[in-house]
Order: C-alpha cells, then structure tokens, then sequence
C-alpha cells in the first residue's frame, strides 16, 4: 500500500512537471502577448471633420487608403473621424495607443498638446502631429509649403475678377492661415494690383453653414471670386449659386461642384505617409520637423477648369517651374505690409522661421489680423 500511494506521487509530479513544461514558450514559439512576424503593421488616423468633407479629412483619407494599397495586408489602419480638438482628443490618441497601434497620426493643429500628452506615456509608439511645431522624442510634425500652390491659385483668382474684389472665408486667424491669405493675395497681385482680398473668419475648420454664410456675405458686398481656408464645398457651392467662379481648397472641388472652381492648391498626403511608414517598419524613423514643398509633391495644383484662359495658364506655370526649380519662392522681396510697412526689401526672403510665425496681413488684405506688418524682416 505504501509503495503504492509512492507510485501515485511520482506519477503526479510528473504530470505537473509535463504540464508546467508545455504552458512555457520555446525559443521558437512566442507568448501569446507578443507580436508575431505575420501580425501587420498598425496605424490609426484621427480626424477633425467627416470623411466625406470633400476637403481637408478627404484628403488625409485618401493618404491612408494611399498606405493601405502601397502595403496590402502588411499594414492595418483605422481612423476615427469628427473628433473635437482638446479632452475628447487626448481620450481617443490615448485609446488607440493603448490598444497597441504602432503610429497614430493626428491630422489637426488643435491635437498637438493632446498628441505631446499621450506620447509621454507610450515611448514605443510613434506619433505624427499635422501642422503643429512641438516634437518629442518620439513625436513627429509634418505639414507642406501649402503658401506655394496658395500663390499660383491666386494667380487665377486675380484674372478672372472683374469687381476687383475677390472674398476669402477663413477658419482661424492663427499663422498656417494667414500665411496662406497672404501668398494667395500675393499672386492675385501679381497678375492684377488693384484687386483686393477681403477676409471673413468664421473661427470653425468644418462648418457648412458658417461657410456658406461667411461666402455669401462677401458676394453681397461685390466679391465674384470666393477662395477659402476650410474643410468644404460650401463657399464653391455659394459662389456658383450666384453665378461667380472660385478657388477651392484640400481636393480638386471642380469634379463635384463644376467648371466654376478654376482650380485650387491640394494635397496628396500619401506621399509622405507611405514614406513614414516604410521607415517606422524599418527601424530607421528618427523625429522630424518635415515642411515639405511642391518639388516634394506633397502639395500640388488641382487641374484647370475651362474657364481659366491659356494665356493665364502659362503665366502660372512659369512660377511653378521657378518655384520646382528653387529659383524663386513667394515671400521674397519686396513684400509691403497691409499697413505700408516694408516687411521685406527687395533681394531678401523670409526665413522658415518667420513665415511659420506670420501674424500680419500684406497689401491688397481687408480683414482682421492678429498683429501689424513689422519692418526688416528676410535674409
């Protein structure tokens, strides 16, 4: 009997032991909680406005369906859309890093604190702020020349107004913004000093009706050409109710609005999404401030509507090719202040630095700026 309860022992040690044994993962086979060779590669996207915007959330969509087919089943992503800037957004980067996504791409200046918060408490997961100006070691910025094709497109606007007074519903009067008001103002000078560019803040990125009424204001009081920096057709829809033409802006507008979008400065996001991916899989992604420009085709022209004439046409494509070719960019001198200052003389450019914080209006802008022209500025 006592040989017998031995016998019963050894033969249950032995089964824990084999038990134990198989519970343990080989050198060969890894833990369940650990990623596999074959497990795709993750990334989230959050998103400002819907989807379907037509504009700037388009655009960025498009970037991610962009990685979606460079990668096939390599690459997972996902997105959230309609996300307020401030707590909700915090809440939501925080949620996809948690569920383990290996980059999120924040695509709103109002993400960056919210982006800088979260990253502090993931280190292994990358972050991509669009359009902000703070990194962290794991905590990219991102955002293109957009001033650029903003020049060429005003370059149109300028000829085709007739009252000379061209309107332009803006969302935030915060510098990317300006910016933009200002190159645009610059090329509709070029091709026609006396028009002017007056400016109506609707303090919204995606709001169809603030759009459509801020564009409706400004063809009350003459302007027949509207351009806007915000997320929808609502101020081309406006302009072509009332028979007057447009810019548009994110996406080409003229293939849902009509001919008369003359054309507009878009985006392709998927030129640098593809890349931060290849390099985030790589192991050779290190934190950038990337402002990348028309030579880097993140930023472009949408296409011509037939309303624009050729001889128009080849006028802007000759400041294309000066500015592909780095000959010459937009902020170079002389540039005159909305307050007659010579913010920059002739033979200097605005440095990176101080188009990046521009806060004043040039000459030919009605509207409300944040701040005067300064003097002296460029190198």
């Amino acid at each position: 009997m006592k040989h017998k309860s031995i016998w019963h022992i050894l033969l249950l040690t032995l089964a824990l032991a084999l038990a134990l044994t198989a519970c343990q993962p080989t050198a060969d086979e890894p833990a369940a909680d650990e990623p596999t060779a074959d497990e795709p590669f993750r990334v989230a996207f959050v998103y400002v406005s819907p989807v379907g915007d037509l504009g700037w959330t388009w655009a960025h969509d498009q970037g991610r369906l962009a990685v979606e087919q460079e990668f096939g089943d390599r690459v997972q992503t996902a997105f959230i859309e309609n996300v307020e800037e401030g707590p909700e957004a915090e809440r939501v980067i925080r949620d996809f890093a948690q569920r383990g996504f290996d980059l999120v791409v924040t695509t709103s200046f109002g993400y960056m604190d919210p982006t800088l918060e979260v990253a502090q408490e993931f280190s292994d997961t990358w972050f991509v702020h669009v359009s902000g100006y703070r990194t962290a070691d794991n905590v990219s910025t991102i955002f293109g020349r957009m001033y650029q094709p903003r020049y060429l497109s005003g370059m149109a606007a300028g000829a085709a107004t007739e009252s000379n007074i061209i309107g332009y519903v803006a969302a935030f009067p915060i510098p990317e913004v300006v910016r933009g008001i200002n190159a645009f103002t610059l090329g509709v000078r070029e091709v026609n000093p006396d028009a002017e560019v007056r400016v109506v803040w609707t303090n919204t990125w995606y709001g169809p009706p603030e759009e459509k009424e801020a564009a409706t204001a400004l063809l009350a009081v003459g302007a027949d050409v509207i351009a806007q920096h915000q997320d929808t057709t609502e101020p081309q829809k406006a302009a072509a109710d009332e028979g007057h033409v447009s810019i548009s802006y994110n996406s080409p507008m003229l293939e849902v609005v009509g001919d008369t979008v003359l054309t507009g400065p878009v985006w392709d996001w998927g030129v640098k999404y593809i890349d931060i991916v290849n390099q985030v899989m790589a192991g050779t992604y290190s934190t950038e401030s990337y402002w990348g420009g028309m030579d880097d085709g993140i930023i472009g022209l949408a296409p011509y509507s037939d309303r624009v004439p050729n001889d128009i046409r080849q006028r802007i494509d000759e400041k294309r090719q000066m500015i592909l070719s780095g000959e010459w960019d937009v902020f170079c001198g002389p540039v005159i202040g909305a307050n007659g200052n010579l913010v920059v003389e002739e033979g200097k450019c605005l440095t990176d630095g101080e188009m990046l914080s521009m806060d004043y209006f040039v000459e030919g802008v009605r509207g409300e700026a944040p701040a005067q022209a300064p003097t002296g500025l460029g190198e």
